[in-house]
Parts: C-alpha cells; structure tokens; sequence
C-alpha cells in the first residue's frame, strides 16, 4: 500500500510491540514475540532483569559524563570530558537484542522485517538536565547519544542479519511536557533534536508519542510512522493526521488498552478504533489510508503485566492487524487494484 521507499516493509496487517516485556529471561520473551508477532518481531526490553535494561541507562550509559549506580539510577560528572558516546551492545543492557539475534542465527533468511526501539533524545535530554547539566548541553549530548545509537542499531541489525528491513523507533515520552506548556526547550529547537536522529539513519523511522504527548511535534520531526494511542482525544489532532496520512505516513495504533486488564476478545479494542477511524474520517482524514496505513500494537510497553497478559495483549493486536489486512485487500478489489 505504500508507495515510498519503506514499501516492502510497511505493509497491512502487521502487529508489533512498543518494547519492554515482563520477566528476567531473554530467549523466553524472544520466543514470545516471534510467535505472537511473527510478520514484525520486535526487540524486547526487560527492565525487571538488570537495572541497565531501564529506559535511560540502557542509553544514556554511554556517554563518558554519565555513572550508573547498582540500582540504576545515573549521575552526571559536570567536569568530565564530553567524549563521543562509547555505544556497544552489551547483554547486560541489550539482552533482548543479544537474545532475538541469537534466535535468528541460521534462519536469517525468516527475519524479512524486525522493529528496534530507542529512548528518543528528547527523553534523554530531559533526564540529563534533571541529572544537573544545563538544559542547552544537556539536549546537545542527548542528541549525539541518540544519533549514535541510532546508527549503531542499524549497522549491527544490517551485519547481523543482512537483507533484513528495519523500523527503528525512538520512544518519547517527555513529549508530554511540550503538550502540558512545560516546554524545556523550544518547539523549534525540540523538532530539530529528534529530526536529526531519525536523519542518523535510512531505515524507516518512527515517533512513540506516549499517552498525551505533543503530537504535532512528532510529525514536524518527519518519522515514517507515528505511534499513538488510540484514544478519543485523536480527534482533537485529526489535521495533524490528515497530513501524516496524505505524506503518505503511516500510524501504528496503540489499540490493546494497557493500563488494566487485557481480555480475551478483540471485539471491544476493534469496535473502539473503528469508531475512533469514523469519528477522524468525519474530521477529514482518508478513510481508506486510515485502514490501510496502519500497525496495530498495545498501547504502551508491558514490562508491568504478567507474562500470560503479555502475551494475550500481543495475541489481540495481530488479530486486529489481521482484521486491517483483510480490510485492505477488499480496498484493493474494490478500486480493481
């Protein structure tokens, strides 16, 4: 359905996850997203196993300037030299990755697609000021700590599994800070941090935008997909999607609630995002590229479900992403593509 350069990976009916898993065992929560998600596996992240698996150290630890103690939690050396970010992978703080590329050796050629997500740099900025770096060198560093990462994802998943297309994601959840007028730095300036690491890379690229995040930053930066959650206040930001969608961008609809128990069913996660694809189709957005240019994934990570619910959240999304494939070939007879 698309028709840019991501065609062969961006495709309809595919579910995938955000990122974080519960439990401490790589390969099990690897097994887990190659059977629940097999069409586009992605790298869990396991913050219960190490506290460098957290959504900042596993980061941020990096950068020379940056100590990590037992429990997590990181310091900031204002004296040190600010040397270029020492990215590596590491299984202590990457064992979801070690453990998904260990699962691939020898059956390279099923990994046709997989998903990798990183904590954006306007996440990382915000937590290196509140480490006690000036705002402006804080966002600066966390920019060249993402750039780096970003690139060396891609080049580690290219040499490891060559042939293999790739959506990296960049995970912001202090964007909703700029949505609450509590802005760090500047719209301007915000929209050129995060736009400069997804030009690190030539995958395709995505935006995690959490909860009520500032949307229309995540757009201005120029991802290929845009992730949200589907929730009525959508609607609200429908020109912004019109004009995600008609770029020919794409959205992976965070439609398997997480934030209380996930049933068995799929009927009431499905009946909730068609009303919300009426309610933006009514506000302008195409209805056909709202169906047909769309993911579908669990509103947000699952570190804190148990593994059964995990997998059920999982399960329900590639259902619905099944719904969405079969919707879009009956697009595709009916204009008599």
């Amino acid at each position: 359905m698309s028709s840019g350069p991501h065609a062969a990976l961006l495709v309809p009916g595919l579910a995938t996850g955000i990122g974080s898993l519960p439990g401490s065992d790589a390969a099990r929560a690897v097994e887990m997203v190659l059977a629940e998600t097999p069409r586009l596996p992605f790298v869990p992240q396991l913050p219960h196993r190490s506290p460098r698996e957290g959504m900042l150290v596993q980061w941020l630890e990096a950068l020379p300037e940056v100590s990590v103690a037992a429990d997590g939690s990181i310091a900031v050396d204002r004296g040190a030299a600010l040397g270029d970010p020492a990215v590596a992978i590491d299984p202590d703080s990457h064992s979801g990755l070690v453990a998904l590329l260990a699962a691939a050796r020898g059956r390279e050629e099923e990994f046709g697609r997989i998903k990798l997500q990183m904590t954006g740099p306007l996440t990382l900025g915000v937590a290196l000021a509140a480490a006690g770096l000036p705002v402006p060198l804080a966002f600066a560093r966390a920019a060249e700590c993402a750039a780096a990462w970003a690139h060396h994802l891609q080049a580690t998943v290219e040499a490891r599994l060559p042939g293999t297309r790739m959506l990296l994601f960049l995970d912001e959840p202090a964007l909703v800070q700029w949505a609450r007028g509590d802005d760090p730095i500047d719209r301007d300036e915000a929209i050129d941090v995060l736009s400069s690491t997804l030009a690190r890379v030539t995958c395709a690229t995505g935006v995690h935008v959490c909860g009520d995040g500032d949307l229309r930053i995540a757009h201005a930066a120029g991802p290929d997909v845009l992730g949200l959650t589907a929730s009525d206040a959508l609607v609200a930001e429908s020109d912004t999607l019109m004009r995600h969608l008609e770029a020919d961008g794409w959205i992976a609809w965070g439609a398997v609630p997480t934030d209380r128990p996930i049933g068995e069913s799929t009927e009431g996660p499905w009946r909730r995002l068609v009303g919300l694809w009426c309610d933006l189709t009514r506000r302008g957005c195409d209805p056909v590229r709202l169906r047909t240019h769309g993911l579908v994934t669990p509103a947000c990570g699952l570190a804190g479900h148990g593994e059964s619910q995990a997998r059920r959240a999982l399960r329900v999304a590639r259902e619905m992403a099944d719904r969405i494939g079969d919707q879009a070939v009956a697009a595709r007879l009916t204009v008599g593509a």
